[in-house]
């Protein structure tokens, strides 16, 4: 069954051409999983300092100065189960994140259903934490913001039930969020100062994305990963050479890597003869795992018990794959600097976020590329960097503020429905100079993009 908004808008005309799983219910189609709702829009939104400043309308009464706003926000998009709750004025009021490092050390990854699992087991817990942390009851709340997509569609769906059950029973409205979007926008929290247009490289376990930020929820995309994440090989370096993963492979092989000869294991850059900005890292996790085999590491040897020539061993391995894992980032973002400009010769800014941004060697290396094109390096820091609640309110904030959201959910809308959620969600557009015609990327569009979603609205309200 298919429930239908009251009037049904071009946009909903237009997500309903994309076909649906036939037993999923998708309540109230609209461009993030909220819409532009006539009733909820009354007095401006204001804020006391200028670079917060719109004329955007707000949506309850009362609610006319930005900082008096108060949004929940809800993460649970992979392992992560993350809540936070943040001001207007982007003073973080509380922020909760239960990890699920054990799991990830069992299964060597991310197990889909386990995690799911363990999203359930805590949500309820994460949520009262961050409220009673801001001594605030949700009824203070101005809004619930969460995550729709991209990620795992299982893990998506226990945070979206969440959301709409306090937002059903309180009737708050709800702002759905892209996750990459927010992980591009929690760089404003931290520094006022930075203003669209700006550059933003994105990296994590599961996305690599080159994009350049025109304006809120205005993205061209400049490159993606057309297999694998650089955070899904460092996840695998790290299994096969038996690191602790209950600390993610990430942290393990960076650490194990400054312990080792970066030239000792001479692995090819991807993607050398392709002159576009998209990263390929499949190619690398297969040599590494090559030299692993030859070298007769037995990853089920813990590291702290090896002898130091072993060690040694894994370590120039680390290096190795740590140094060529991070040229290819640093290749592609230099081209997609280029092409940047071409767009937007006034950006000044490259923003590192996602995960991966926690290595202090990728900082390192690419804030040598941003300084040497002229742009200061902007990564938030790393308790921002990894999956988590705040960055999801905060972008709830910013597009609260330009009235997209949607309006409260029935009170009694059914526990066990599927609800609209996007595992894989472009952000943005792709620039026609780096378009792929890679088969991987053609079948990953299930949804269209969040650019051309807000844009959509925007014609048919001008």
């Amino acid at each position: 069954m298919l429930l239908l908004p009251r009037t049904t808008s071009f946009l909903s005309r237009f997500l309903l051409s994309f076909p649906k799983p036939a037993a999923a219910v998708f309540l109230r189609p609209s461009h993030l999983g909220f819409r532009f709702s006539e009733p909820y829009l009354h007095a401006p939104i204001k804020s006391r300092g200028s670079r917060f400043s719109t004329s955007a309308p707000a949506m309850r009464e009362g609610s006319g100065d930005r900082d008096d706003l108060v949004v929940l926000g809800i993460e649970t998009s992979c392992d992560d189960t993350a809540a936070a709750v943040v001001r207007g004025n982007g003073d973080i009021l509380s922020q909760v994140v239960s990890s699920q490092a054990d799991l990830l050390a069992q299964y060597g990854g991310v197990a889909p259903k386990m995690a799911e699992e363990a999203h359930s087991r805590v949500i309820d817990q994460v949520v009262q934490e961050a409220l009673d942390k801001a001594k605030l009851h949700e009824k203070d709340l101005t809004a619930v913001a969460v995550t729709i997509g991209p990620g795992l569609s299982l893990c998506l769906r226990v945070g979206v039930q969440k959301a709409r059950e306090i937002a059903g029973k309180f009737q708050l409205p709800i702002v759905g969020i892209h996750h990459m979007e927010a992980h591009a926008l929690v760089a404003r929290l931290i520094e006022r100062e930075l203003q669209f247009p700006f550059m933003a490289l994105l990296i994590s376990g599961g996305h690599n994305l080159l994009v350049l930020a025109r304006d809120l929820g205005h993205y061209i995309q400049l490159g993606t990963t057309i297999d694998d994440a650089i955070g899904e090989a460092y996840d695998k370096t790290a299994k096969w050479l038996g690191l602790d993963m209950r600390r993610s492979g990430g942290p393990a092989v960076e650490e194990l890597a400054r312990e080792g000869d970066p030239e000792s294991v001479k692995f090819s850059i991807p993607m050398k003869q392709h002159d576009d900005c998209n990263f390929s890292y499949a190619g690398l996790k297969t040599q590494v795992r090559r030299e692993i085999s030859s070298k007769n590491i037995n990853a089920d040897t813990p590291i702290d018990s090896l002898t130091n020539e072993d060690r040694k061993t894994r370590a120039d391995i680390a290096a190795s794959f740590q140094r060529i894992a991070v040229l290819h980032l640093e290749e592609r973002c230099a081209r997609a600097i280029e092409w940047a400009f071409k767009i937007e010769p006034s950006i000044k800014y490259l923003v590192v976020a996602g995960g991966v941004a926690s290595n202090q060697y990728v900082r390192m290396r690419l804030d040598h590329v941003a300084k040497k094109r002229g742009l200061q390096l902007l990564c938030p820091p790393p308790g921002l960097c990894t999956d988590n609640g705040v960055m999801i309110a905060w972008t709830g904030i910013e597009h609260f503020c330009l009235g997209r959201f949607e309006p409260p959910p029935p009170p009694d809308e059914p526990k066990d429905a599927w609800f609209d959620v996007r595992p894989r969600w472009p952000l943005g557009e792709e620039y026609a100079e780096g378009r792929s015609e890679a088969r991987s990327m053609r079948k990953a569009r299930i949804h269209p993009s969040l650019t051309s979603l807000i844009q959509g609205v925007a014609k048919e309200q001008g």
